[in-house]
Order: C-alpha cells, then structure tokens, then sequence
C-alpha cells in the first residue's frame, strides 16, 4: 500500500524536489541520483537540492553537482511564498518533495523550517530506526541495509527501468552503507539486489576504485591527525579518536574528508565500538558511533538527540 501511495504522488506531480540529509553519504548521493534519473525518464521537471557540500567522491554519480541550500537561500519567515531556489525551475513551484536517508528534522537543518510549512506532500525513503513524522507517505524499513534497496525495490514495483546509471548510482548507495559488504548488515537481500545491478551495468572495479582509491593528500593528512589521537579503554574493547578545527586547518582538509575514517580503528581486533569526535566550525562536536553488533550505539546516541541504527550512528 505504502509503495503503490507513493506510485500515486510520483505520477501525478509535474514538478520534484529531491533532497537528503546533511554532509551527504554514499547511500544518499546514490539514491539522489538513481531517483533523480528515474524522475526524468517519466518526463518531471527535477530539482536536487543538498544541504551540505558534496564530497569529491561522489561526484562521478552526478553529471550536474546539485545546488546547495543554504541559510541565506531558505524562505523566511513566510513560507507560503516560492522560493526561486525550490522552483524546479517552474512558475507553478514544487508540487512534491522527496527526502532520501532520513526521516529526522535535526539532519535537515534550516530545510526542517520550511517542511514544518509547507502545504506540498512529502514523500521519505529511509532505512534508519529514528523518525520524526515528516512526510505524507513514507518508505521506511529499518532492516534494509541502505536506502538504496528500498528504491530498488520501488523501481521494480512500479515497473521503472533501472538503467546503467541507475544501477551504478544504487549500487554506490548498497556497497557504501554495508562497508563494501564486509559490515554485519550485508545479507542475501543485499547481494541478490546487488547482483541485479551488475547484470543492469554496474562495474564494482570501477566504483571501488572512485569511491575507495581516490584520497586526497589532504583527506590523507587528515586521517593521520586523527590515528594519532587513538585511544583505548575498557580493556581495548572501546577506541576514541577526535579532530579539531586546527587538524583541518593544518592538513587543509574540509568536514567532508572525514567520511568513513571511524572505521579504521575498526581493523584492531579487540575493538568492539568506537567513537568519534569532530569539532565544527561553530564550536559543537559531532560524534559518530559504531559497534561491531553487542552494542546498540542508536540508544547512545539518541540520548544527546541523535539515532541512527544500532551499529552505526551519530549525534
């Protein structure tokens, strides 16, 4: 029922914005663009919209980099008015928005004012335990191991082509959120769905090597400042690592090279969770979590106003 609803919204809107949470992962960016595709194949006049910067690499998913929304862009305090910005290039404005990888306000920040507004259906397509009730139909199953799988399986209820680059986008979208498999979320569902993406055209050489063998110096800089803060309690079984404003200033690297780097530390055998701390430019730390499965690290962060899923997520 869920899927054939938002079937329903999709085909009767003329005019889609897409957008997903903030500093966009592999998941997100896959999605994005896999939907993004589909969108326009039908012939609707498509809008992607990011609330953070995109990270160098995931660029080759995108054949245009998606406009970036900002403070100064949102709408204010009277939100009836269309922004130029959410148009979709349209004078009749956004008659459907769809958000990918979150169902949470907080990971849509300043976006959240205008979605607490808005008179436009929202359409969600999430994979995490945590939700807010944002949207007018939402795809959400917290047993997919990415969002990615729950969009595959919505191409194929409504009989949607999944072409070469759809298959490659959702196949970034599956192979980054499962760590490229080897996380305890890979199952036969993921592989069985990945195996369709092949056989559509996506090449896993190829987007291993964009996504996983493209550092550059300064993200590599910065992966050093950070094993050097290693620390280890609890017998070794929790590791802690943290960077400052001043590490990104030194190696010259941004927020968004800091994708991933959690995981390192994640290569002792002894480690069972880790902790990441990361000072922001305003002088708030964000931390991310993760367990290799004894641990529900969602409960932790969901404590200081975060979620996630109980192996992986942030506050």
């Amino acid at each position: 029922m869920d899927f054939q609803k938002a079937v329903e919204l999709i085909n009767k809107s003329s005019s889609i914005l897409i957008t997903t949470h903030t500093r966009p992962d592999g998941d997100a960016c896959g999605c994005i663009t896999a939907i993004s595709q589909t969108l326009t194949v039908l012939g609707k006049n498509v809008k992607m919209l990011l609330l953070s910067e995109l990270p160098v690499w995931y660029e080759f998913l995108f054949e245009q980099k998606p406009e970036i929304f900002s403070p100064s862009t949102s709408l204010g305090s009277n939100h009836k008015k269309t922004n130029p910005l959410l148009s979709c290039e349209s004078k009749k404005g956004v008659d459907l928005i769809i958000i990918v990888d979150t169902a949470t306000y907080n990971q849509l920040p300043e976006f959240d004012k205008y979605l607490k507004q808005t008179d436009k259906p929202v359409l969600v397509i999430d994979h995490h335990a945590t939700s807010d009730n944002i949207s007018d139909c939402h795809l959400i199953d917290s047993s997919a191991a990415a969002t990615g799988l729950i969009v595959f399986d919505l191409l194929k209820y409504a009989g949607w082509p999944v072409t070469k680059k759809i298959a490659e986008a959702l196949f970034v979208a599956v192979s980054t959120d499962t760590g490229w498999f080897h996380f305890d979320n890979t199952d036969s569902r993921t592989l069985k769905v990945c195996a369709e993406l092949i056989e559509a055209g996506a090449k896993p050489a190829k987007i291993h090597h964009d996504l996983y063998q493209n550092f550059s110096q300064q993200r590599f800089k910065l992966m050093i400042a950070m094993l050097n803060t290693l620390e280890l309690h609890l017998q070794g079984r929790f590791a802690m690592q943290h960077l400052t404003q001043e590490d990104f200033k030194q190696a010259g690297a941004k927020f968004s090279d800091t994708e991933n780097l959690i995981d390192e530390c994640r290569r002792i055998s002894d480690v069972e969770a880790a902790a990441f701390f990361v000072e922001q430019a305003d002088g708030k730390v964000k931390v991310s979590l993760r367990s290799r499965g004894a641990i529900n690290v969602c409960e932790i962060a969901e404590k200081f106003g975060g979620g996630g899923h109980k192996m992986a997520a942030g506050a």
